[in-house]
């Protein structure tokens, strides 16, 4: 049977700095969470996050909770980078609620993956244009954390 195989890019640390619900509507319950302070740094990456950054969460019936970013960051180059991100995120309901809380949880309690893409025009981080991430995330008090993997 094939294997996906996978190489470490970094970590990828966000800050939400504010929120404005707009409530249960047709398609479920949804927020926007402002992203504008943290960092994405590991072997082959070094950048920081900038203000414009959003998330527009949706909550499900189901009781998962589904990511929908779009995050600016600098490079350490100095050219903008932008990571586009989905996914799901789900627990049981205890843990959803200490999660929206924010309180801490272990990161085997709950399940936060993500696919990932990049834009950039810098010539040293060019290869980040070409490939499809997948992010493995846990929530803290104050930031959501990915290790994000390039599949290979």
């Amino acid at each position: 049977m094939p294997e996906l195989k996978s190489a470490y890019i970094g970590e990828l640390k966000i800050a939400v700095t504010g929120s404005y619900m707009l409530g249960n509507g047709p398609l479920g319950n949804r927020r926007i969470d402002l992203l504008s302070q943290g960092q994405f740094e590991g072997p082959r990456i070094k950048a920081k996050i900038v203000p414009g950054g959003v998330d527009i969460l949706l909550g499900g019936s189901d009781g998962a909770v589904r990511p929908d970013v779009r995050l600016p960051l600098e490079l350490d180059d100095g050219h903008p980078l932008l990571i586009s991100y989905r996914g799901v995120r789900h627990a049981p309901a205890e843990i959803m609620a200490r999660i929206a809380a924010r309180e801490r949880v272990p990161p085997e309690s709950h399940y936060l993956r993500t696919a990932l893409t990049f834009e950039t025009a810098s010539p040293k981080y060019h290869w980040l244009n070409r490939i499809v991430g997948v992010g493995v995330g846990r929530r803290e008090p104050e930031f959501a954390i990915y290790d994000v993997f390039e599949v290979l």
